[in-house]
């Protein structure tokens, strides 16, 4: 019988990240590992990395010498492992610069997890991979993809809201990203396995399924259908219990009317729309390798709020990207006045290794990149807390995740994480509930609701 191991998962980065490390909690306890929420109570620490921006990476090296820390003589970790993005895109770089870290594991390395962990706590040398270029790889055909990913997954958290992956990797070639190299080529998962995934999840409480991938407008395409989410949407939403569907990472110039109105107009999905614009001006979204420009953004939220009045919509933008001029930062700023957005991340654009942008020669210094990553921020602060005080006296529904210090959760426009919450009054609810309220009051994108 093979020795009893605990282990404790550690995720950084974005919820395809925490689906992933609940996939590898899966295949863990299925091979007779213990998951253990406390990295000092655990024979190995698996340290799910993020790769995105270099932020991202610091707090994924930090993540590692922290639990490298615990190991002490017959205390805490035997073994400390990197996974995740950052782990596959540096391979053994990572391995060399980090040896703080007992050993780094790529994509490939998750199918043999259990066996590649006890080998590693049994002080083993684990040979670290040399990264190459996912998108070389072909992906797998429809037919030859493995079904039955309920059984692997074991959930990580307990609250009534679940990530649930519609696909992996992405297509398309932005100048400022390298996900698509260490990700891969874009893959579908098979609808009947989304479906399949999502009663188990309703069966363990889930009530809301956040639909998730590094682009959902293009789920289907490589299954001969690019309709395929405007039919599996109803199907979620009809699962018993299951009482809102949200889908996240939209790619606006992929929008189509078919997909807008199915999430805009179907019963028990809701009215959000997450549009990753990244910025307004034509000419920086051409350098950015995107589509689109304020007239033709704003046009699309005039459809969507045309069949759905109150819907959320929240985006991320990239400031002081290379050749950015004033002006490029004045239309953006304009767009984003006019756009009336709930919830918009905004990113100072810094260099990425293996990305086109990082060639570009007209870059900006990082002191003006930081003043007008600054500046748009400070007015986004403000547009948002105006948006979130236009939603006074909207009725909305709230699910309520914490109760510690009153009942607090989210409507329909309110994303898990990185949206604002809703806070209720005059309501006696569990967690779980959903409860019919009026907005009464807002705290920048936070809102307060009266039960009704």
């Amino acid at each position: 019988m093979s020795q009893s191991l605990s282990v404790a998962l550690v995720t950084l980065g974005c919820a395809r990240n925490e689906v992933d490390s609940e996939e590898l909690a899966g295949r863990l306890a299925a091979d007779g590992f213990t998951l253990v929420e406390d990295p000092a109570a655990a024979d190995t620490v698996v340290v799910n990395t993020c790769g995105f921006v270099e932020q991202a990476k610091k707090d994924s090296v930090d993540a590692l010498l922290e639990a490298a820390d615990l190991k002490g003589d017959g205390h805490g970790p035997q073994s400390v492992v990197a996974v995740g993005c950052m782990a596959e895109r540096y391979g053994a770089e990572l391995a060399d610069s980090l040896p703080e870290a007992d050993a780094v594991l790529g994509f490939d390395d998750y199918p043999d997890i259990a066996a590649r962990l006890r080998s590693i706590v049994a002080g083993e040398q684990h040979v670290p991979h040399v990264p190459s270029d996912r998108r070389r790889l072909l992906p797998i055909s429809p037919a030859d993809r493995p079904s039955g990913t309920v059984t692997v997954r074991s959930r990580l958290t307990t609250g009534p809201t679940a990530n649930l992956k519609l696909a992996e990797g992405c297509d398309r070639r932005c100048t400022f990203c390298a996900i698509p190299a260490f990700r891969g080529r874009f893959t579908s998962r098979r609808p009947h396995d989304v479906l399949d995934e999502a009663r188990w999840l309703a069966s363990d409480g889930v009530r809301e399924l956040f639909l998730v991938s590094e682009n959902s407008t293009s789920y289907g395409k490589d299954l001969g259908d690019l309709r395929l989410l405007e039919a599996l949407l109803p199907e979620l939403a009809a699962i018993d219990g299951v009482e809102r569907v949200r889908v996240s990472y939209l790619q606006p110039a992929e929008l189509r009317p078919g997909l807008l109105e199915a999430i805009a107009g179907t019963p028990g999905v809701a009215p959000y729309f997450d549009l990753s614009f990244q910025h307004a001006s034509a000419d920086v979204l051409r350098r950015m390798r995107r589509f689109g420009d304020p007239e033709s953004f704003l046009g699309l939220l005039d459809r969507v709020r045309a069949i759905a009045p109150h819907a959320g919509v929240r985006s991320n933008v990239i400031v002081g990207f290379p050749g950015e001029t004033e002006q490029d930062l004045e239309t953006l700023c304009d767009f984003l006045v006019a756009g009336r957005l709930d919830v918009v991340g905004v990113f100072g654009y810094s260099d990425e290794d293996c990305t086109e942008a990082a060639t570009y020669a007209d870059k900006l210094d990082e002191d003006e990149v930081r003043a007008r990553t600054a500046h748009v921020s400070q007015l986004v602060e403000e547009l948002t807390a105006q948006r979130a005080e236009e939603r006074a006296g909207e009725e909305v529904t709230v699910l309520v995740e914490d109760v510690e210090d009153g009942p607090v959760g989210r409507t329909d426009f309110q994303g898990p994480d990185v949206d604002g919450t809703t806070s209720l009054v005059g309501a006696d609810a569990r967690v779980g509930d959903l409860v019919r309220a009026v907005v009464v009051d807002s705290d920048g994108v936070d809102l307060v609701a009266r039960a009704v």
